[in-house]
């Protein structure tokens, strides 16, 4: 299981970062589409280190597939054969009304964008020829000119992040891994997940070998009381900002808090963040984060995700040492 963590840096300080998480013990790195690009943070720790680097997740139905294929492609060159893209659909008011993007049969149309970007792949990789034709893309040109040509390490893998059980389905049919959103439970990987992305496997004749599980996990750590009232207040507003949206009610519902959501929701719209995060409870909490001391969070999330992941993510919502991450890795590696 590799284990890996965000790159927040800001731009100029990313390599600096991603050198010190390598140094810490982290096996990679990845961005979010937040307040800065998602892609250009890689550029600068592709130079700077040797972590494996993903996007988690690029948006992708504002992108054109031949604009994702380009990044993809350039950041797999630089470094080396550790890139890999993450994709996700967001929500509709976000591509609509952040995005000015169209938003139609969401998983129709990533499983569209997929083979659309694998299409491209192989041309530039096997010099197949580029003759894709959908309902959302066509892509039937690409001269001499434009083609970057093959590379030593083939074509970066295709990651997608899926929580309903349609985009899961797909993506265990299509993508070459999963990446699971952070507000999860153990619960809803065994009892929904897992045997979603099992039985798509199984219809599509794939070998789980060949797919890869990434799990984002909520690591709530301190050594101290008060390193752990700190870390516990910002994993509070983290789960109520995540709980308030519909889209993940599902993992509300099969924990028996369903309707907590759409009183967070409601409570979202009058801008009562301090107000949600109190309606978090401990048990909550320890739900969906992983809670304790490094060494017990590390034992935790062996036991949660040991038997099923291949890559586990790191989220630290809140001010913390750096060296308490490095303390869960060292333990995990025990």
């Amino acid at each position: 299981m590799k284990i890996d963590t965000q790159l927040n840096a800001e731009l100029g300080s990313v390599a600096a970062q991603a050198r010190e998480l390598q140094d810490l013990g982290f096996d990679g790195a990845f961005t979010f589409e937040g307040p800065r690009d998602v892609f250009f943070p890689l550029i600068e720790a592709a130079l700077e280190s040797d972590l494996d680097l993903y996007t988690n997740v690029a948006i992708s139905f504002p992108r054109s597939p031949v604009h994702l294929a380009h990044q993809a492609w350039d950041l797999q060159r630089l470094s080396e054969g550790r890139f890999a893209l993450g994709l996700g659909s967001q929500v509709r008011a976000h591509v609509e009304k952040r995005y000015s993007a169209v938003w139609g049969k969401p998983v129709a149309h990533l499983r569209e964008q997929i083979r659309a970007i694998k299409a491209v792949f192989a041309c530039w990789q096997d010099d197949a020829p580029l003759d894709f034709r959908g309902e959302y893309y066509t892509h039937t040109l690409m001269p001499p000119t434009f083609n970057p040509g093959p590379l030593p390490w083939g074509p970066p893998p295709v990651w997608v992040g899926a929580l309903g059980p349609h985009m899961t389905r797909m993506v265990a049919e299509e993508a070459d891994g999963l990446l699971v959103h952070p507000f999860n439970s153990e619960r809803f990987l065994t009892e929904h997940t897992v045997p979603i992305v099992e039985s798509a496997l199984a219809d599509a004749s794939r070998e789980r070998a060949d797919f890869k599980f990434g799990i984002d996990a909520i690591v709530c750590t301190g050594r101290t009381d008060a390193e752990l009232e700190a870390a516990d207040a910002g994993t509070r507003f983290l789960l109520a900002f995540y709980a308030s949206t519909p889209a993940y009610k599902r993992v509300l519902d099969i924990e028996g808090r369903g309707e907590l959501q759409p009183e967070l929701n409601r409570m979202s719209k009058q801008g009562q963040w301090a107000e949600m995060a109190a309606l978090v409870d401990d048990d909550l909490l320890r739900t969906i984060a992983v809670r304790g001391t490094p060494v017990e969070v590390a034992a935790e999330l062996r036991r949660r995700f040991g038997a099923v992941a291949d890559r586990v993510g790191f989220y630290l919502p809140y001010r913390h040492d750096p060296e308490l991450s490095a303390e869960v890795v060292t333990a995990l590696r025990a």
